[in-house]
């Protein structure tokens, strides 16, 4: 029998963890952003009425809606008020493994052992995670897209230890709450999103290092070509689409002649080594002026609310 989950806590009220709680809120959950300062209360209030804001703007909510978001969130300072109703916890905070191990001990410890115990690592070992916890059949990665209010995908990992109740009923509730989950059966590094995002980037990169391509040629090789047909058409059923035996030869032709390297590429050491962090620094793989960051910025939630708005 899947648990029923209706009050939802979340630790780390920032871009991700205010953006899993609009989700939520938004189907009449219950929802507390656990705080532990007041720049993560002010930065949560405003995230959160902004995206209202674009949702609304957008047609993808009502201003109804929105006021019943607003109403179904409460931030709390309190460790052990922020969860005392929780039917499941999700983990947004920094990406470090201490700090994470710390958490789920801590919560492992002073949460009834029924309360399914999440984390939004996108990367990171979810085993390791739980590992210094003693219920670790509760424990299972969530791993929601940024911004988590606009992408469906949420990637399920299980551990080894994670019990088939506990996968199962985060699957059903992530499910009734309009995303789109999928379930990884094993816990590797990088699921299985980050993963193919990563193959395509060590072979973009590899593509501008060895001057087959400047960086803005390459994106738009994949805005304006394949890239046009993934959301409906993945590699697999591609494959099949193609033909099998078509897509064979591709492969013993191709294959040996694409990125293999384990080591990250060069041009993205230089450009950290030098400060060139991207938009934040104003330069990057390439250079961007305030307006040129605010419009990919605006495209891009744009895409994404327009998605939205066409699958409801």
């Amino acid at each position: 029998m899947h648990k029923e989950i209706r009050n939802i806590t979340i630790f780390g009220p920032g871009m991700m963890g205010s953006g899993i709680g609009i989700q939520f809120a938004q189907k009449g959950c219950n929802v507390i952003l656990r705080a532990r300062a007041q720049f993560e209360e002010d930065y949560a209030v405003e995230n959160i009425d902004r995206n209202i804001r674009d949702m609304i703007e957008n047609d993808c909510m009502t201003e109804e809606e929105g006021r019943m978001i607003k109403e179904n969130i409460r931030i709390i300072y309190d460790m052990e008020e922020a969860v005392k109703d929780a039917d499941m916890i999700f983990e947004c905070v920094i990406e470090d493994m201490q700090i994470k191990q710390d958490l789920f001990k801590q919560l492992d410890a002073i949460c009834p052992e029924d309360v399914i115990l999440a984390t939004n690592t996108s990367v990171m070992s979810i085993t390791e995670i739980a590992s210094t916890s003693t219920h670790r059949h509760r424990i299972v990665g969530t791993h929601f897209w940024n911004p988590a209010f606009l992408i469906p995908l949420v990637e399920i990992i299980r551990t080894v230890d994670t019990s088939d109740e506990v996968v199962d009923s985060v699957y059903e509730f992530l499910k009734w709450a309009g995303k789109r989950p999928v379930k990884v059966n094993k816990d590797v590094p990088g699921f299985i999103g980050n993963r193919l995002q990563h193959a395509l980037l060590r072979e973009a990169l590899y593509i501008v290092e060895n001057g087959i391509a400047d960086p803005a040629t390459v994106d738009e090789a994949v805005k304006y070509g394949f890239g046009m047909r993934t959301p409906v058409l993945g590699p697999m059923e591609h494959a099949d689409m193609v033909g099998t035996d078509l897509s064979l030869a591709i492969q013993e032709y191709l294959l040996k002649h694409l990125a293999s390297s384990q080591e990250p590429s060069h041009i993205l050491k230089d450009a950290v080594e030098k400060g060139d962090l991207g938009f934040k620094s104003g330069k990057g793989i390439q250079e961007w002026t305030p307006e040129e960051v605010a419009a990919s910025k605006r495209r891009l939630n744009d895409h994404l609310l327009k998605s939205l708005k066409d699958r409801e």
